[in-house]
């Protein structure tokens, strides 16, 4: 396998959580046993066999990959990837990859879709994947990954089995839907963008920026630009639900040492270790 790009891995609950995270430098993540990833801001070649991305905003540093991996697959006699992009950025997204195709004189098959906050997209007849508003400098959004399952409804539960085939038979629904939140993606975004979606704060893994988490950096300022401070993680401790947290995107001022460090001393029990830092 060609290892061209950094790429860390963690396991949870019989998903592969795989990727990396800097702020203006590159982000994508991948999870293989879903077959879907979150924003292409580089392509590493392991990554190519995923067919379907979730693209949170149109910051290069989370989409300027697109026409490599987009290139890569056909290469390699892949079927196009399917884009899912705030559709806003599908036309200017197009032309991008037009002009690339005129450049480098080979095709860039995909099929671009745009996609806003309310919409819900169907991966499969166990997975659905909801999209939500964050607050970014760009219009922006993010995703929860749920899995669907089928549930006797309550006002049968004890009744005989061939009486629940009869009902089946005669043309009742006899199930309803349950979802359970596995997967939760918040890309860049001020705290409200988290807010807005309570599921992220139950999903089982939650991927979530933390861009910033020196004392001396004014929230109000990271505000403006659209991000996270270690602050306003702080003051939702109790809301975080989630198995595993990965906090990512952290800022290029800080070295791997210093993130370690400022963290560690504002969370010490790590939120009993759920919080793990993508560095």
């Amino acid at each position: 396998m060609i290892n061209n790009l950094p790429v860390k891995t963690l396991e949870h609950k019989g998903l592969s959580i795989e990727g990396y995270s800097r702020a203006a430098v590159q982000t994508y993540w991948r999870i293989p046993e879903l077959k879907i990833g979150f924003d292409l801001g580089a392509q590493p070649w392991s990554f190519m066999g995923t067919p379907t991305w979730f693209v949170s905003h149109a910051h290069m540093d989370h989409l300027v990959a697109l026409p490599v991996y987009v290139a890569r697959r056909r290469m390699m006699k892949m079927d196009p990837p399917t884009i899912y992009l705030p559709e806003v950025t599908v036309e200017p997204v197009r032309r991008i990859l037009r002009l690339f195709s005129r450049l480098d004189r080979g095709r860039l098959p995909c099929d671009l879709v745009g996609i806003k906050p309310g919409d819900e997209i169907e991966l499969s007849r166990e997975l659905v994947v909801t999209i939500s508003a964050t607050a970014h400098s760009v219009p922006s959004l993010g995703f929860v990954v749920w899995e669907r399952r089928r549930k006797l409804k309550p006002e049968l539960q004890g009744l005989a089995g061939d009486k629940i085939r009869d009902l089946r038979l005669g043309g009742a629904e006899v199930t309803d839907e349950v979802r359970i939140p596995r997967v939760a993606y918040l890309g860049d975004s001020r705290p409200e963008g988290l807010d807005a979606t309570p599921a992220m704060y139950q999903a089982d893994v939650l991927i979530m920026e933390l861009t910033f988490v020196a004392p001396g950096h004014r929230k109000e300022k990271i505000h403006k630009f659209g991000h996270m401070h270690i602050d306003d993680f702080l003051e939702r401790r109790e809301r975080f639900a989630n198995e595993l947290i990965i906090a990512g995107h952290f800022s290029t001022r800080y070295h791997l040492r210093q993130i370690r460090h400022y963290v560690e001393k504002a969370i010490p029990d790590m939120l009993d270790g759920r919080l793990h830092l993508w560095i």
